[in-house]
Order: C-alpha cells, then sequence, then structure tokens
C-alpha cells in the first residue's frame, strides 16, 4: 500500500508543479508588451528525484536580453533613446502552456489510477 500512497504524493506533487507552471506561463504572457519584463519559468532541482523534485522547484528569470526598440518619448526609453522590450514570446509561452497542461493531465490520470487500484485493494481486503 505504501507504493501506492507514493505514486498519489509524487502525481499530487507533479499536479502543484504543472498548475504553478500554467499560473507563471499565464503571467508571462499578461506582460508580453511591458517594456523591461523578463520571462519567467519554473525549475526543478536535477539533484532531487520523484515528489522531492517538484517540492524543491522555483522560479527563475530567463536572462535573455529583450529586443531594443527606437522610441525616445518612451519614458523608459535609455540615453540613446532606446527601450528595452519585454523577451517573451507568445509562441514559446502557448507551447510552455502546452506541455504543462498536458502533464497535469497525466499526473491525474496517474493519480485516478492509483485511487483506483487503492480502492480495488480496500475492497478485496473487506471481503
Amino acid at each position: 500500500m505504501d507504493s501506492l500512497k507514493a505514486t498519489m504524493m509524487q502525481a499530487l506533487s507533479g499536479m502543484k508543479f504543472q498548475s504553478e507552471r500554467l499560473d507563471v506561463t499565464s503571467q508571462n504572457i499578461s506582460n508580453a508588451d511591458t517594456p523591461g519584463y523578463q520571462r519567467k519559468m519554473m525549475m526543478l532541482d536535477g539533484a532531487q528525484t520523484g515528489a522531492e523534485a517538484f517540492k524543491s522547484a522555483r522560479m527563475m528569470l530567463d536572462q535573455t536580453e529583450g529586443e531594443q526598440k527606437y522610441d525616445p518619448s518612451h519614458p523608459m526609453a535609455n540615453d540613446e533613446g532606446y527601450v528595452t522590450m519585454s523577451n517573451v514570446s507568445i509562441v514559446t509561452e502557448m507551447a510552455d502552456m502546452r506541455e504543462a497542461n498536458r502533464s497535469y493531465e497525466a499526473n491525474l490520470n496517474s493519480y485516478q489510477q492509483a485511487r483506483s487500484m487503492y480502492k480495488s485493494l480496500l475492497d478485496i481486503l473487506r471481503r
């Protein structure tokens, strides 16, 4: 029974991580047109495995430079008149959102399967 519980806990941790990824992706999409906005990314700790990897996940900023746009009248323009735009790509964010959504669904299916097996085991033990 411990392996079923561990499977369920790992699936729950995975769903929580994917939910956070969806939240960060939606923030990125919302701020895609905000000058100077840096893309946020959810990163897993490569040293951890299983549910522990999801629990130690952290958000990082993408250090890629945003596009330089010439607009000397903009309040955020530098001395040369260039404004650093956001480094968010809508196409990349939509791909990340789709991947997070599918991973969430996979974790949900895993959880439901383990729960069903756990319930079947309890039914057998009751007889």
